[in-house]
């Protein structure tokens, strides 16, 4: 089993929230690369490094894991979408001049979509999300001769 699959209730708690609100983090600060030139290779980044965090999230501890790695993740993006006193924003949207679709529509679909795709985890069959125990495939021993 993984080192945080091996740890207390709290541990795995922690380890879960953590790496929620990190790919949250990460999500949003890779959503938009390349967006302008309307290839989102970003977004498909954000959505894989989400996705295998929230995979995670569930083998660890379950759909309560899910949902905490949820609310965490969601917490952090639509944080960094709502912006800071000066009026920057990370997740920029509602853009009406013509520009690429994905340069307009990127923080929309990496906004819903990390929900979405979270969502979907859920509904799969959980025995999607087991980790079996490792065989030890260690050789015999040689017979003494």
């Amino acid at each position: 089993m993984p080192w945080s699959h091996r740890q207390n209730v709290f541990v795995q708690v922690s380890v879960t929230v953590l790496a929620g609100a990190g790919s949250g983090f990460v999500g949003t600060l890779a959503h938009r690369m390349g967006a302008s030139a309307n290839i989102p290779y970003g977004l498909v980044l954000a959505f894989v490094i989400l996705g295998l965090s929230a995979w995670c999230a569930r083998a660890r501890l379950g759909v309560s894991g899910l949902a905490l790695h949820l609310i965490a993740s969601s917490i952090v993006a639509w944080g960094l979408a709502i912006g800071g006193a000066a009026g920057d924003v990370l997740v920029p949207v509602g853009f009406t001049s013509a520009m690429p679709f994905f340069s307009r529509h990127a923080g929309y679909i990496w906004l819903y979509g990390l929900i979405a795709v979270q969502v979907v985890l859920l509904v799969l069959p959980r025995a999607w999300f087991v980790i079996p125990p490792r065989i030890d495939e260690s050789p015999d021993t040689p017979a003494d001769d």
